[in-house]
């Protein structure tokens, strides 16, 4: 097992606030236009939207899903970092980096709560991909 979370109690209270804001938008902005799957926790379906029959309006009902199923991909990827975040803080592991074991700067934190890695651990995954 890694370090173990050495922030305040103040400091991992805002930031988990933080967190569970985020968690709700995500999932209401989901819940617009997917439905929370039956199988998969953590798992969206998006919905087909119903716009009419006529060939225009079946092409808008395309490009409309199509749309959503990227949004659909890209916040239930953001939802994950968040549940894995606060995962995270009840295991004690918060704010030590995945790869260097260290603390990141709670100035990072701050700024990006999901962080899973110190800003100098990410300049160097970043440099080698």
């Amino acid at each position: 097992m890694g370090k173990k979370s050495s922030f305040s109690k103040e400091f991992l209270a805002k930031i988990r606030e933080q967190l569970l804001a985020k968690k709700e938008d995500l999932e209401n902005e989901l819940s617009a236009f997917a439905d929370k799957s039956t199988v998969d926790e953590g798992d969206y379906n998006t919905r087909f939207p119903e716009m009419g029959d006529k060939p225009d309006e079946n092409a808008a009902e395309v490009a409309e899903y199509t749309k959503n199923l990227t949004l659909e991909d890209t916040l239930e990827r953001a939802l994950k970092d968040v549940n894995e975040t606060l995962g995270r803080m009840e295991n004690g592991e918060y704010g030590v980096c995945k790869y260097c074991k260290e603390p990141i700067a709670e100035r990072r934190l701050l700024a990006r709560p999901v962080s899973s890695s110190c800003i100098e651990c990410k300049k160097k995954l970043t440099l080698e991909a």
